[in-house]
């Protein structure tokens, strides 16, 4: 895991425990993040997170709005998976960002508590994963 990666987890956990973010963990994570996080936080401030939860095994996926016009819905787990273009270029194929802005406002969104809450059967969310 590099250096950036465990100061980005140790400000995680600090907002997550206190469910705020204060202005010193902004500019760190903007910090290391840029322009993504930047991104992130319009998604999450135009409640553009949800967590779709199944019932009864309480597994998740984030599906988060895109801030291009059409709108385009991607599926994310917060920490290790985006089905946008930008992950599989920038985060898996050129190594150039540790994540995509997607990925940082399905975390921003979780550890604030700030996402819609959309609750589906374990045999919905089997199928909504099904389509990555």
């Amino acid at each position: 895991m590099s250096a950036s990666s465990l100061v980005a987890d140790k400000v995680w956990k600090q907002i997550e425990s206190t469910h705020t973010v204060n202005d010193d963990q902004l500019y760190i994570l903007h910090f290391l993040f840029g322009k993504n996080f930047e991104g992130a936080t319009r998604i999450v401030d135009q409640r553009g997170v949800k967590r779709i939860s199944g019932y009864p095994s309480g597994r998740f996926i984030f599906q988060v709005t895109g801030e291009s016009r059409k709108k385009d819905q991607y599926l994310c787990f917060a920490e290790n998976f985006c089905a946008c273009y930008s992950f599989f270029y920038d985060v898996v194929n050129r190594g150039e960002q540790l994540c995509c802005k997607h990925q940082l406002a399905a975390r921003l969104a979780a550890s604030l508590g700030s996402y819609v809450e959309v609750k589906v059967s374990d045999e919905e969310l089997a199928l909504l994963l099904s389509k990555i």
